[in-house]
């Protein structure tokens, strides 16, 4: 991806971007039921790359399978990019583990950006402490192999409700992950960027005891002089 885009993007909201989608008529981009396990870490932000499951069956999921080099699971964690964030489909079931600290800790020292699920992960509290962004459901302490079946990787699928197709950009934040279409990218950064820096002087007029009546949004004159004053002092 862009690099200047990347770059835009660790410092905007996701609740920003969603907006900015909304107003490209796109209402389900954002993950739904997810939550960071160490949300005091920068935005994670890079392109998918998916791996899928499907509902186990028994005959064809023993524990044996990971034996298998070429096991799906397996080789998700060590095909996934430089640079790119693992999104998993486990069918929002968090019954059962989409990954562990070991499979999530060779992310990280691969060069992931970060690792989502709309399930959940095992050794939760372990993961908590690496310096690598993740996200899931919930703590589920069982293996994947006792509900989720994985099938295949780099194919379009849902995480969450949202569609995620190889190579969109994912941002997440600490208030969850959303999905950018890859087309779409350098334009929602850069209008993001734009509408953050707004919002940073709505928030601050607001503090200071103004309506937002007029303000947000600046339909009146006096809003839009006081924000073209503000920016300039500021130099943003």
């Amino acid at each position: 991806m862009n690099p200047a885009t990347r770059e835009q993007l660790l410092k905007v909201s996701t609740a920003t971007l969603c907006t900015a989608l909304f107003k490209r008529g796109l209402r389900n981009q954002f993950i739904q039921d997810l939550r960071p396990l160490n949300p005091g870490l920068p935005n994670m932000v890079g392109p998918a790359f998916t791996l899928r499951y499907m509902p186990a069956r028994e005959d064809l999921n023993p524990i044996s399978v990971f034996l298998e080099r070429n096991h799906p699971q397996r080789q998700a964690v060590e095909q996934c990019p430089v640079g790119a964030v693992l999104v998993i489909d486990s069918r929002k079931d968090a019954r059962a583990a989409s990954a562990g600290a070991i499979l999530v800790t060779r992310l990280m020292q691969r060069g992931a950006a970060g690792v989502v699920t709309d399930g959940g992960l095992r050794d939760s509290p372990d993961i908590a402490r690496l310096a690598f962004p993740a996200y899931h459901q919930r703590p589920s302490a069982p293996t994947n192999l006792t509900l989720h079946q994985a099938i295949d990787i780099d194919r379009p699928i849902g995480c969450g409700d949202a569609p995620v197709f190889p190579g969109d950009v994912i941002v997440g934040d600490a208030e969850g992950v959303v999905v950018l279409p890859a087309h779409w990218a350098d334009e929602l950064a850069a209008e993001a960027t734009e509408m953050t820096v707004f919002e940073d002087f709505v928030q601050e007029m607001v503090l200071q005891g103004r309506s937002i009546l007029g303000l947000y949004p600046p339909t009146d004159e006096k809003s839009r002089a006081d924000f073209a004053a503000w920016r300039q002092a500021r130099g943003r």
